[in-house]
């Protein structure tokens, strides 16, 4: 077996009592004291999350725009220096190879953020897919740390350790500064629903940031928030989760996630099938179910149908520490979608109450 690989932060975490876990290859907290209480730290104060293992790439050249275009499904010609764009990168079948964050620093230079157990995958395939192109892709994984302050008074918290007015940063904003004299890109994105913001530093200056950042909060709330409470808040959030809600078989259209699909902007990677697919309408959707009942219903759980057939699969499932229920989304025939659907847990029988996302009244920015 390959060694784990680890963050700047390592050792950080095993000094504020981590517990750490095998997490796709990279050795990181689940929890440090509590998921519970981290979770709901970030919905009523602030937490402090490593996302270090995180993957960052540059595309530079002159014809970046152009490949960008190619490579992605949103319309990157929207971007202005300092603007971010959520949106996925597909097969030509229409699967997902990956979801990420584009960001424009300036003309011809892009800065891609990608997720960490797909790093390898994506520089692969980007640097496949930009050959014809004039631009280069740069895999910088490794030069950068990455810090999530997200909640209430995320903002509050890091505002007190830099000159950066952080009200000026719009969501899906990013500007360069310094927080606690490092370097920083200040993002104001995250993966809870939250406000807060996202820091991009060098590797070296990580630990140094997450210190400054963790004095900074103790005394507003802010708690050390691992993955545990990454992953709830992002379901009660509703967000997707590569391996879970989108995949290599799952297109962003059964996903959910048309709005990132433009094909106004011309042809890119599959968007022949996934243009067909919203004509057709998708033969699988994506929904978001709550239960009524504490149990959590796993990942891999058969979706019933109201005759007991089997017409989906869950895919990912918690229970929400807001709403004190179990909450998950789930693969489903389309037409069945418009029907009762239930799960059998451990011979008990629990409906489901479909829900639009976010599960939880949310404050972003």
């Amino acid at each position: 077996m390959s060694a784990l690989q680890v963050t700047p932060l390592n050792a950080f975490h095993r000094r504020n009592g981590g517990r750490m876990v095998d997490f796709a290859g990279w050795d990181m907290p689940v929890q440090y004291k509590s998921i519970l209480e981290e979770h709901k730290a970030v919905r009523q104060r602030a937490g402090l999350f490593d996302v270090s293992h995180m993957g960052e790439a540059e595309v530079k050249g002159p014809e970046a725009l152009k490949f960008l275009q190619h490579l992605v499904t949103n319309d990157c010609s929207k971007l202005f220096p300092g603007r971010i764009l959520y949106t996925v990168m597909c097969h030509p079948n229409g699967g997902v190879v990956d979801d990420l964050l584009v960001y424009m620093r300036g003309p011809d230079d892009y800065f891609l953020c990608i997720n960490a157990g797909n790093i390898a995958k994506d520089i692969a395939w980007m640097q496949e897919q930009a050959r014809g192109f004039d631009c280069a892709v740069v895999d910088r994984s490794p030069d950068y740390g990455q810090l999530a302050i997200q909640g209430p008074k995320a903002v509050e918290i890091v505002q007190t350790l830099t000159r950066s007015v952080l009200a000026d940063i719009k969501y899906y904003h990013f500007a360069d500064g310094e927080v606690a004299g490092v370097k920083c890109i200040i993002s104001r994105t995250g993966y809870t629903g939250e406000d807060g913001v996202e820091l991009y530093c060098a590797a070296a200056d990580t630990e140094k940031l997450a210190e400054a950042v963790l004095a900074a909060g103790v005394p507003l709330g802010l708690e050390l928030t691992g993955l545990g409470a990454r992953d709830s808040l992002r379901l009660e959030a509703g967000f997707p989760l590569y391996g879970h809600e989108i995949t290599e078989a799952i297109s962003p259209i059964s996903a959910g996630l048309g709005w990132v699909v433009k094909f106004d902007k011309g042809p890119f990677i599959g968007s022949d099938p996934l243009k067909a697919e919203k004509t057709a309408g998708p033969a699988k959707k994506i929904v978001f179910f709550k239960t009524g009942d504490r149990r959590i219903v796993r990942a891999g759980t058969a979706v019933l149908n109201a005759a007991g057939g089997e017409v989906g699969q869950v895919v990912s499932g918690t229970l929400s520490p807001i709403l004190n229920e179990a909450i998950g989304s789930a693969l489903v025939d389309a037409r069945a979608a418009a029907e009762p659907l239930a799960v059998d847990i451990r011979g008990t029988k629990l409906n489901l109450q479909l829900v639009k996302p976010p599960f939880v009244p949310l404050k972003k920015n």
